[in-house]
């Protein structure tokens, strides 16, 4: 009751479960997925727009016009007011040299010619650089556009504000680990981490794993820089050597599934529990019913029992009454026989007046004896009676066939004699005790002996019948030693179409009025209590043969 239910209880934990993390996981990197997507598209678009920016101005200015006086600090002021990413504005010659500057540093004048960032804008035409210190030995990156006139090449160069880049790349919020930033292809930070475990140039110890897994076209994947699984999701920038990396602590992604795995838990655990509950009191309640119910049968196979004994005794009442009645007279006889010799030892009746007669003395004492004796035998008739039919609980005890056998054949005996029954018995001195209780082994004795009686009269009447009772030691299939005690008559036998119900509860062969159907089903449910069996074996007009095997007692002290 507890097992069993427990089996679907838990699989369907599991399938929900499996599928709410797959979902969950799912939506996890979609998630992850969508956020790099749109992030990346806005970095993209506010570079691309930075661009734009510089273009515009190199085609509606001409190098003479930006060489102006104050030229170029219009311009720069003009920048910052379409967008406060810029921080100031520069112009060189081909040669790298700064001819013109608007801004907080003093660099006009300044040669560029061997920077990287100005040898890839004059190859090019236009470039973003990575974050780099330059003359101002400060993190920042700027954006560079190349113009051809007449010949002759320039340079507008334009600072990106680093904090304002920053900003817009961390603004994203997952959660409360999630973060965003910026490697360049050596995996150094080109934006600060939210977490501030790493900083602008610094290396990302990750970068190795995490490009190994880029390399793969593996966009979303879980990494453990620092002993802590990460979620995260790479994309590299258009028309620029970036990777954006959108990352999560898992715990913190996957916080929901971590809360439902401990409200599942806590709904296993309150469910198998009261689970368990119900089966104990489950289990109580029916193993209660079924005591009180073994209690129940047990009273009423005691009551059963009782019924065939008053039964037995009403079938067995006559033949008592004619056992008693007999000693009875015996008795009344001998006191008649004392009277008289009283009569003539009396001295005033004795005519020649001499002392009594001796053996007048000795008849008297005979006499007395006799009644002494006839007395005895109809105590040990009404005592067996009593025996029999006085209700006591039932006690186990080994019985020995050799003592309790005849003892219980003495309540039939002159019963049978009188009705032309010849009794025998044939009990092995070897034959071994068993366990079982006296009362009611003697009650199916008797209910066997008074059954064979009475099939043996049908077939006899006064004259002819016998009945044998034999105990014998034998040995069961098992090799077990086994006591085995026979109830054999010849009297007219059980019909082959009665022999399946003969041991049925109702079911008789007697004519109505003379049985009850009980005595054999109330036998037979008795042997089994001892641990033993009962069968039969009867052929019609020859005779009958009930045989019981009963467990010999081993006594297990010696």
């Amino acid at each position: 009751m507890t097992f069993f239910p427990m089996i679907p209880f838990i699989i369907v934990l599991g399938i929900s479960f499996y599928f709410f993390s797959s979902t969950l996981d799912k939506s996890t990197q979609t998630s992850l997925e969508r956020i790099l997507t749109d992030h990346r598209k806005m970095i993209e678009s506010f570079l691309l727009e930075r661009k734009s920016d510089l273009e515009l101005i190199t085609r509606a200015y001409t190098f003479e016009d930006i060489m102006a006086e104050d030229a170029i600090g219009t311009i720069c002021q003009s920048l910052q007011k379409r967008s406060p990413a810029f921080v100031d504005l520069g112009l060189f010659d081909e040669t790298g040299k700064h001819l013109k500057y608007s801004g907080a540093f003093a660099l006009a004048g300044k040669s560029y010619t061997q920077e990287p960032w100005f040898q890839k804008t004059m190859l090019r035409g236009f470039y973003i650089s990575d974050i780099f210190l330059g003359y101002r030995n400060i993190p920042h990156f700027v954006v560079a556009v190349r113009r051809t006139e007449n010949n002759q090449s320039w340079v507008l160069r334009a600072t990106i504000d680093t904090l304002f880049f920053d900003s817009m790349v961390s603004e994203v919020r997952i959660g409360k680990t999630g973060e965003a930033y910026i490697l360049n292809n050596e995996g150094m930070a080109q934006t600060a981490r939210r977490s501030g475990d790493i900083a602008l140039l610094d290396k990302d110890p990750a970068f190795g794993w995490m490009n190994k897994q880029f390399s793969a076209n593996r966009q979303t994947f879980q990494l453990s820089p620092k002993g802590q699984p990460f979620l995260y999701a790479v994309s590299k920038l258009s028309n620029k050597s970036w990777y954006l990396v959108v990352r999560q602590e898992k715990h913190d992604a996957y916080r929901a599934l971590y809360s439902a795995v401990l409200i599942c838990v806590v709904i296993a655990i309150l469910g198998l529990t009261a689970l368990v509950v119900l089966a104990y009191v489950t289990s109580e309640t029916i193993c209660r019913r079924m005591n009180r119910l073994d209690e129940e049968k047990e009273q009423l196979g005691s009551q059963l029992i009782r019924a065939v004994q008053l039964a037995e005794i009403g079938e067995m009442a006559a033949g008592f009454a004619h056992e008693i009645n007999n000693p009875l007279q015996i008795i009344k006889s001998e006191y008649a026989l004392i009277k008289i010799l009283m009569e003539e030892l009396y001295p005033g009746k004795n005519s020649k007046g001499n002392a009594p007669d001796t053996q007048a003395f000795n008849d008297i004492r005979e006499s007395v004896d006799q009644i002494h004796k006839q007395v005895e035998r109809c105590h040990e008739i009404t005592s067996a009676i009593l025996k029999f039919g006085r209700k006591k609980k039932v006690k186990h005890t080994t019985l020995d066939p050799g003592t309790v056998i005849p003892e219980i054949l003495k309540l039939v005996e002159n019963s049978a004699r009188t009705s032309g029954v010849e009794i025998f018995t044939r009990i092995d001195e070897n034959a071994p005790s068993f366990m079982g209780d006296p009362g009611r082994f003697q009650q199916v004795m008797l209910n066997l002996v008074n059954n064979a009686i009475h099939a043996v009269t049908s077939r006899h009447g006064a004259k002819g019948g016998a009945i044998e009772i034999s105990a014998a030691q034998t040995r069961n299939d098992d090799g077990r030693t086994m006591v085995d005690i026979q109830v054999k008559d010849n009297g007219c036998g059980i019909e082959p179409e009665h022999m399946d119900k003969i041991f049925s509860p109702f079911f008789t062969t007697k004519a109505v009025g003379r049985g009850t159907g009980l005595g054999l089903s109330v036998c037979f449910g008795i042997i089994e209590s001892f641990g033993g069996t009962m069968s039969v074996d009867s052929r019609p007009g020859e005779g009958t043969v009930f045989s019981i095997q009963l467990a010999a007692y081993e006594n297990k002290s010696s």
